[in-house]
Formats: structure tokens, sequence, C-alpha cells
């Protein structure tokens, strides 16, 4: 077996003909079949079947090419990781909840690209499932969990079974934003029953390893209220509150200067006992890159900054 026989499978899953595969290689077709027969008599299996609608893989052969496409990915990471193009080339990768301290953070880490380099930023704002198969399955090298503190057992487990190491950002309460031009935005603490009539923005993606999402839901999405919109992205959901009334969000804690801007208040629910941990994770083996270094600073400094306006707010 070697790399050529690889690529010249998946061409030949791709197109589901050996005709079509062996052009877009540019080969014979008598080649190519002779070299899969070769791939499929050291393998010890048949890959592909003849079928009306063309050349489909076997059950062992759909097995083998998932494979051999990550091996081929790891061999193009490998020869792009030592490529002349690619030593200097900024590179950073990072999963987190959607949060803004945190991609007020991004933003900050952005602004010190270095303008005679290459750059390929990666940010995926997603669930904790995906920030956690994106690093040991797609080379993101950070990433940020979030999970109520009433399941911390289950997440410091899980993440220990999974060989990522792990440090604390920041633990926080939710609390409730709504417009400035709704009628709560002049109160400093509501409680849970004077929100029982809005409409919950929440967002649609919670994960917490080895639990039904349902119970999460239940608990962190403020299911008593009858009304929901569940959506993906942040700014919509921002829109949202300006624009629908007696519409609220749960949120983590944001950077005064952000609900400035879009023109948000939040407020401090008196009766909301659970507290939220966000956490940095990565892998074990993981080196630390001067550029996640600086990202992890920027984080620091935004939650630095919430917690001083935090405090000012409540001196006033």
């Amino acid at each position: 077996m070697n790399l050529l026989h690889l690529k010249y499978a998946i061409e030949i899953e791709k197109t589901q003909s050996i005709n079509k595969a062996a052009k877009n290689l540019f080969m014979g077709q008598p080649n190519l079949s002779r070299a899969v027969k070769e791939l499929e008599k050291s393998m010890g299996v048949r890959l592909f079947t003849r079928t009306p609608k063309g050349m489909l893989p076997t059950p062992e052969g759909r097995e083998f090419l998932g494979y051999a496409k990550k091996i081929l990915a790891q061999v193009d990471q490998v020869e792009n990781m030592f490529s002349d193009a690619n030593k200097n080339c900024q590179k950073f990768s990072v999963s987190v909840p959607r949060s803004s301290y945190i991609s007020q953070a991004f933003a900050s880490l952005c602004k010190n690209i270095d303008p005679h380099k290459k750059a390929e930023f990666y940010y995926q704002e997603t669930n904790n499932q995906q920030a956690i198969r994106n690093i040991l399955e797609n080379d993101f090298g950070l990433g940020i969990v979030r999970y109520s503190l009433n399941y911390e057992n289950h997440f410091c487990k899980y993440l220990s079974d999974k060989k990522l190491s792990s440090q604390d950002l920041m633990e926080f309460e939710y609390s409730i934003v709504v417009s400035k031009n709704d009628p709560l935005a002049d109160r400093e603490s509501i409680s849970k029953e004077e929100i029982k009539d809005y409409t919950i923005i929440s967002h649609a993606d919670p994960y917490v390893p080895s639990l039904p999402t349902h119970d999460l839901q239940k608990e962190d999405m403020a299911y008593d209220n009858d009304r929901h919109i569940f959506v993906y992205e942040r700014a919509s959901q921002f829109e949202l509150l300006n624009k629908i009334e007696k519409t609220c969000m749960w949120v983590s804690p944001m950077p005064k200067g952000l609900l400035d801007m879009y023109g948000l208040k939040q407020i401090e629910c008196m009766d909301n006992s659970n507290r939220y941990k966000d956490v940095l994770i990565y892998r074990k083996n993981y080196n630390l890159s001067k550029l996640d270094k600086d990202f992890i600073s920027e984080v620091k400094k935004s939650i630095d900054s919430i917690v001083l306006d935090s405090s000012l707010q409540k001196k006033l």
C-alpha cells in the first residue's frame, strides 16, 4: 500500500466511476484498475462493488476510505507545516461559547496581526461538544467550554478522559439583558417572576457530556417561559432584543462598551443561584504559541474590565 493508492481509491469514491477517476488522475483506466486490485489484495478486503449507480464502496471499503482520508489529511498538514510558504504564517484557532467578553478579546488579538506576515485565524462560536471535537479531531489549538458548577464533576472527568488540559477563566451567574427601552431597564435587579411573560432568546445548542440535552435545557434555558426564540448567531440575538418588545436573554457578563453599542442593559437576577464556569482547554501535549498566550492575556484583560465596571456600578 502507498499514498498514491489511497488517493486513487478516494477519487473512485468521489466519481463513482473508474473511467472518470482515471481521467481526473490523468492515467489510463487499466492502470487504475490494476492499482485498485493491488490495494485490495494487500488489504485483504474488497473496497468497491459495481452497481447500476456506479462504483460504490463496500462496508469494509467505507471504513477503509475513512482512515485513508485522515492519513492523507495528516500528510498534507505535515507538508504544509514545513513548507517555506507556511513557515512565515501566523496561525491561531479557538472554539468558544457565544460570549461577548471572549469575542472582544479575539478582536483585540486581531488588532495585533503582523501586516508583514501571512495570517490564518479561526474563531468558531459553538457548543462544548464541537469545541472539544475541534481540538481532538480538527487540529484547533484552543477551546473554551462553559458549564454549570452542578456538572463540574462530569466535565472534569470528561476532559481528563480525553487527555485535555484546562485552565479556569471565570465563574459567574447568568444575568438578564434587555433593550435600554424596556420597562425593566431602569432596574438594577429583578426576579424570575418579573420576566415570566417575556419571550426568552436562547442559544440553540447546549451540551453536557453524558447528560440528555432536554435536561440541560430545562435548567439552563428558562423553560418555565412559554415563548422561546432559539438562535445560533449572536448579532441576531441583539437585534431581536432591540426590535421585539418584552424579550430578554440570559447572558454571561458583557463588557460595558458592547452593551452601549447595541443599546442594551444587563440586570442581575436576584433569585438566580446557579453558577457557571468558563474553562480554557487544549491538548496535554500542546505547546502554547505566542498568539495563544496573547489571546489568553486578552481574555483575562476583558474579564478584569468587566469586574472593574461591575465594581464601579455598585459604588454608584
